[in-house]
Order: structure tokens, then sequence, then C-alpha cells
């Protein structure tokens, strides 16, 4: 089974990708999402053991997180020693059950996938991409979102002309939905003649 990457800064359409991959019959599995599953219960204490202060009856209260966050420049690594495990074990999952299920590709959807150095144990990678006024824009209609908080996610993640040099496939958002979607079905025409050998490698 190919096991594909798929990744972008944010604002940048991986959304958009994703669900053509799902119309597909192509399994996505989205690390974003987990992560908000693991704040909601299975992370919490843990959460809340590193950052007092940082949860509530729901899970993760993640503004408190935010702010405890940026009170020190070692919080980031040490939330992400909390979290990486729990979601790779996740994605282990999920790969697992994919290819049990008969299929020949599955994505993993993660939005810091160079980031965190997990480019390295996959098949491919394709990054969706977008001029820099239109991820902007994009971002900036978002309910809560400033230009502040928006330069600060920016700053934690590779530029975006990094993320392209690094794809195997880019998928340019900048056009319509039709357009992302015809991109997109290209590079799943040319994902299934691929070899796959990293699940093998990584991931039984």
């Amino acid at each position: 089974m190919l096991i594909v990457g798929l990744t972008g800064s944010i604002g940048m359409g991986k959304s958009a990708v994703a669900a053509r991959f799902r119309e597909h019959g192509i399994a996505v599995f989205d690390a974003d999402a987990e992560v908000h599953r693991l704040y909601r219960g299975p992370a919490a204490h843990l959460i809340e053991a590193a950052f007092p202060g940082t949860t509530n009856a729901s899970g993760v209260d993640r503004e408190k997180l935010a702010q405890s966050l940026n009170l020190d420049a070692t919080s980031f690594k040490r939330l992400e020693a909390i979290v990486h495990p729990l979601v790779w074990q996740a994605e282990r999952d999920f790969l697992q059950a994919t290819l049990a299920s008969g299929a020949r590709i599955a994505i993993l959807e993660i939005p810091l996938l160079f980031e965190g150095g997990n480019d390295t144990k996959l098949d491919a990678v394709v990054v969706a991409s977008a001029r820099a006024e239109v991820q902007r824009k994009r971002v900036l209609e978002r309910a809560g979102m400033t230009d502040k908080k928006l330069d600060s996610l920016l700053a934690r993640q590779l530029p975006d002309v990094e993320k392209r040099r690094r794809a195997d496939f880019v998928v340019d958002t900048n056009g319509s939905m039709a357009e992302t979607h015809a991109q997109t079905d290209v590079i799943i025409g040319k994902l299934r003649d691929r070899p796959a050998q990293a699940f093998a490698q990584y991931w039984i």
C-alpha cells in the first residue's frame, strides 16, 4: 500500500485536496482532527500535568493552552513530546486498518509534516500551495483570526517555497475548485504507478 503525505501551510487548501482524495474512495487520516480528539479526552490529563490550568471539564482549553505556550520558548517542544507519540500511534492504527481493507493508497494529512520530520516515512508527499496574498485573505476570514495570530503561526511553519521544493507533487489552489480537483485527479493517476515501500519499513 502506498503511503502519501498531504501537507501545506495554513490556508493553502489542504482540506479541499483531502476531500477530493476521499471522493475517489481513498482513505485520509486527518492529523488535526486527531489532535482535537486527543484534546477532548485521551491527552487532556497529560497536558494538564505539563501545563497546569489549561483544561476544563470538556478537555483542553485551546485559548488557555495557547497563552501558556507563549510564556516559554520550550513549551511547544514539551507539548509535541506529549501529543506526537499519540498521533503517531493513531496514524499507525489507521494505516494498518486501511491496508487490511485492501486499499492500495492511504493519505496522511499532516499540517506540520516537514517540520516534524515525518516526510521520511512516506512514499510520496503532496503539497497544497497558494500565493501569499491568497493565503492571508483566506485565513483572516476565519473567526477569531488576526494578523498577529497568523504571523505567529507562519513563523512556526516551513516557508511555502521550501515545502514546494521538497514535494513530489504540488496542487496549486489559487484557482477554482474545479481546477484544484483536476490537478488532484492527475496526481492520483500518477500515484497509482509509484512503488510502495514505506509501510514495510516504518509502520509495521
